[in-house]
């Protein structure tokens, strides 16, 4: 009786954990709505990155967009805005990159802090997109995105940075920075959207 009673227990453990395990796979599935925040990469700040670091990141970003477009979710463009010294907008050094794959449909926040959350626009934009897991990228991998990427937690987003995708003015910060805070890669990131896209379609 005893034995019956603990194969009878293991089989409802078993079928328990299947259907709890496929209860949150389904919660977790419908979850998952992406954004790119692609953060102040504007010229007057691209200036301090080293070159060959510039130019792989940048390759990784248009990547990104290009990736984000093609399965259709939204691409939030972040600039940083220093009032006192700082490049001010609508001059060619506020800007991003000729060369960014941006459009001017895609949201666009101005900050003034590290923290493109603090005092700005960004999670109500966010919210409005229906986007709860965010993919950052941009600079500085030390400052602006990785202060973004903490305020992300602080407002219960799912949020994660980019490798190879991040810079900053020195290239051993910004893989320290990758190490440890588990950066995902460009292939992870089209995995997901790929899954994502196909969750929503079921």
């Amino acid at each position: 009786m005893r034995k019956l009673l603990t194969i009878l227990f293991i089989l409802f453990m078993m079928i328990s954990g299947q259907s709890f395990a496929q209860g949150q796979k389904e919660q977790t599935s419908a979850q998952i709505k992406p954004a790119l925040l692609v953060i102040d990469i504007q010229n007057a700040y691209l200036r301090m990155v080293p070159e060959r670091e510039k130019e792989v990141a940048m390759y990784y970003i248009n990547g990104l967009i290009e990736l984000f477009r093609s399965h259709g979710y939204p691409i939030i463009r972040i600039y940083h805005l220093n009032k006192e010294d700082g490049p001010q907008p609508d001059t060619e050094q506020f800007e991003f990159p000729a060369s960014v794959l941006v459009k001017p449909e895609d949201p666009k926040i101005i900050k003034t802090y590290g923290d493109g959350f603090n005092k700005s626009d960004l999670d109500k934009v966010i919210r409005e997109q229906g986007s709860n897991t965010l993919f950052l990228c941009g600079l500085s991998a030390v400052r602006c995105v990785l202060a973004t990427w903490v305020g992300a937690q602080n407002y219960d987003y799912r949020a994660f940075l980019v490798k190879d995708a991040m810079m900053s003015h020195d290239s051993e910060y910004t893989n320290n920075v990758e190490d440890m805070f588990d950066a995902v890669s460009y292939d992870v990131v089209k995995l997901i959207l790929e899954n994502s896209e196909k969750q929503e379609v079921e």
